[in-house]
């Protein structure tokens, strides 16, 4: 990085550690922290959207969909993260190449079962072995945010079934004496309020998911726990220009900052959040906000 770093054994402590932090693979440290924070921003919505649409099919009239939002919501909230989140990113992967098999490698004659192996043709590998590294890093990707919507939208269904089941019911039997529709109802009454009493429950998965990213080091991903644990172990100068002790205790000490920050900065969020959905709704919260302003 800089331009005194072609001999790092005859630095000074700062100017080695300037040079010893602005590494290729510290670089690739500081860009997992991005990862982290990518996955999160693109897991939130899409596991929001898988819970309500969870939500939606718990309390449907049609009996089947009715079972199959409570199977979801059940099945995967029973089953632990880990167990799931090694189970299906391989049960998926492996569809998605099977699918791929059946359909480009129409002459092959042989079982893709084979023993404990799974074998697919060359052509169906997902992704080819010839694609670019950051294809292959974009498709564990992809399949992490997958796993982790499916395992956090049960979650969110059950929080969201709860905030739809605590809206009282007068206010929907009021609006269909009024003339509403079901969808209008639904829409306009139920759907609006029903943040109101789902926030706490959601803000707590929000502080659940953020401590799940950990879990990408277990799925082969390179997050900033496999980077900690990798620049952390002892280096040798027969290993590395800048070889030095075990210090993988002050990289998870980094990992704990940032959490602890980040955890911080949500939860002021959500409280402000909080305040502005709970403003003149017949709400603990919006009680005490009106008493607030009574005083």
């Amino acid at each position: 990085m800089f331009s005194y770093c072609s001999d790092p054994d005859t630095l000074e402590t700062f100017r080695w550690f300037s040079c010893y932090l602005t590494t290729g693979v510290h670089m690739s440290f500081y860009v997992a922290f991005l990862k982290v924070l990518l996955l999160l921003a693109i897991t939130a919505p899409v596991a929001l959207a898988f819970g309500f649409a969870g939500a939606m099919a718990a309390r449907s009239h049609f009996l089947p969909l009715r079972w199959l939002g409570k199977v979801y919501i059940a099945v995967v909230r029973g089953v632990p993260d880990i167990a799931f989140f090694l189970f299906f990113v391989i049960a998926l992967d492996q569809a998605v190449e099977y699918l791929r098999h059946k359909m480009l490698c129409s002459g092959w004659d042989q079982p893709i079962r084979q023993g404990s192996d799974f074998v697919v043709c060359q052509a169906a590998k997902m992704p080819l072995s010839t694609a670019p590294q950051f294809i292959h890093e974009t498709y564990g990707f992809f399949l992490a945010v997958i796993t982790f919507a499916i395992v956090f939208g049960a979650f969110a269904a059950n929080v969201l079934f709860g905030g739809m089941r605590a809206v009282p019911h007068a206010q929907l039997e009021t609006a269909e004496a009024y003339g509403m529709s079901n969808r209008q109802t639904f829409w306009r009454i139920l759907v609006p309020q029903m943040w109101v009493y789902a926030l706490p429950g959601l803000s707590n998965l929000w502080m659940v998911l953020i401590k799940a990213t950990p879990l990408l080091f277990l799925l082969g991903i390179e997050d900033i726990v496999y980077w900690a644990r990798e620049l952390g172990g002892t280096k040798t100068s027969k290993f590395t220009s800048y070889p030095h002790g075990d210090w993988r205790m002050w990289y998870f000490l980094v990992l704990l900052i940032f959490y602890l920050a980040f955890t911080r900065v949500s939860e002021v969020v959500l409280e402000r959040v909080m305040v502005r959905l709970t403003h003149g709704q017949a709400t603990s919260g919006g009680e005490t906000q009106r008493k607030a302003v009574v005083q």
